[in-house]
């Protein structure tokens, strides 16, 4: 049954991704989808459109997808919180101002310098993550989402007052990457989130038994021979650098960390190496879509990705707290 679920899931995936190839202002067949990835003719507009245009962009909503699945799922283990997440834990906003002071001050737009800034802004945010939580060399697990939000919040006000600063003109390019866009995908600088988001999946697949260990507490972990500490630091540096990637190349896109662990939680269990694939798979399916929406929900517009995955992981978290108002009453 797991087998054959997981195997739909490919298959949906598969077919979701053609789906975004053929979908959008101008509207390409199936036909010529499957001629452009097989045998491209760069005379021919359709397949030039799917190539040059939308193939770099699906594979960018593909990568982010998995990745930031794969970084809310880390963040829900190592921290047992299954509210977490990298944009409320601070590290997508703390990526955005190093993105943003990097534009601001310097002007410098490369992929490669802006992952940099990303990351540096990251850590800046994990650090000061943990300096909080961690008290007498133990970290206060309870206290790691609150921190979060708050250092959130401080990213944030840092960001807008360098745009009040800013130059008009650069202002609104700015704030248009902020909110999330797939369209700045290239095949140039490709390489970089394709990299970290599979080795990011690679290295959570392989320290999957000592994640399940920490699943079951610190005390126990250390017990069956995990160095929790060293772990926990690892896991979040991991997850640092998967959310800095990714916000460097497609801007701050909120709440796909929390929905899909979650989502993917009811029908498998995560602790094994399916249910991390799974969970995987379906961040890209959920990107895949997300973007198509934002190029056809308005006529000769493309919407920021941002504001959709905000609306819909908005009512997800809400209702995801509902639900456990609800089952604590009973």
């Amino acid at each position: 049954m797991r087998l054959a679920a997981s195997s739909a899931l490919l298959l949906a995936c598969l077919f979701s991704f053609v789906c975004a190839l053929s979908i959008g202002a101008v509207q390409v067949d199936f036909y010529d989808v499957w001629l452009a990835l097989w045998s491209y003719d760069n005379t021919q507009l359709a397949q030039k459109i799917v190539i040059e245009l939308r193939l770099p962009r699906t594979v960018l909503a593909f990568l982010a997808g998995a990745g930031l699945a794969t970084a809310g799922l880390i963040l829900q283990t190592v921290t047992r919180n299954p509210l977490a997440d990298p944009y409320l834990f601070g590290i997508s906003s703390g990526a955005s101002f190093g993105v943003v002071l990097l534009l601001t001050l310097f002007g410098m737009q490369s992929a490669l310098a802006m992952s940099g800034a990303a990351l540096i802004g990251s850590v800046c945010a994990m650090c000061l993550l943990l300096l909080i939580a961690y008290h007498k060399g133990t970290a206060q697990i309870e206290n790691m989402l609150l921190a979060g939000v708050a250092l959130s919040f401080l990213f944030n006000a840092f960001t807008s007052l360098l745009l009040y600063w800013s130059d008009p003109q650069a202002v609104t390019a700015i704030i248009f990457w902020s909110l999330g866009s797939f369209s700045r995908a290239d095949w140039m600088w490709m390489w970089l989130p394709a990299v970290v988001v599979l080795s990011g999946i690679m290295t959570v697949v392989c320290f999957r038994r000592h994640l399940n260990a920490l699943l079951l507490g610190d005390e126990s972990a250390v017990t069956l021979g995990v160095n929790v500490h060293r772990l926990r630091l690892g896991m979040l540096l991991v997850s640092s650098l998967i959310t800095a990637v990714l916000v460097a190349a497609c801007g701050g896109v909120g709440f796909v960390g929390l929905m899909i662990p979650h989502i993917v939680r009811f029908f498998i269990s995560q602790a094994r190496v399916l249910g991390m694939i799974v969970t995987a798979l379906s961040g890209g399916l959920l990107m895949l879509w997300v973007d198509v929406l934002a190029r056809i929900i308005i006529e000769n517009q493309e919407l920021p990705i941002g504001v959709i995955t905000a609306a819909i992981g908005s009512v997800f978290f809400l209702s995801l707290l509902m639900f456990r108002k609800r089952a604590a009453n009973i």
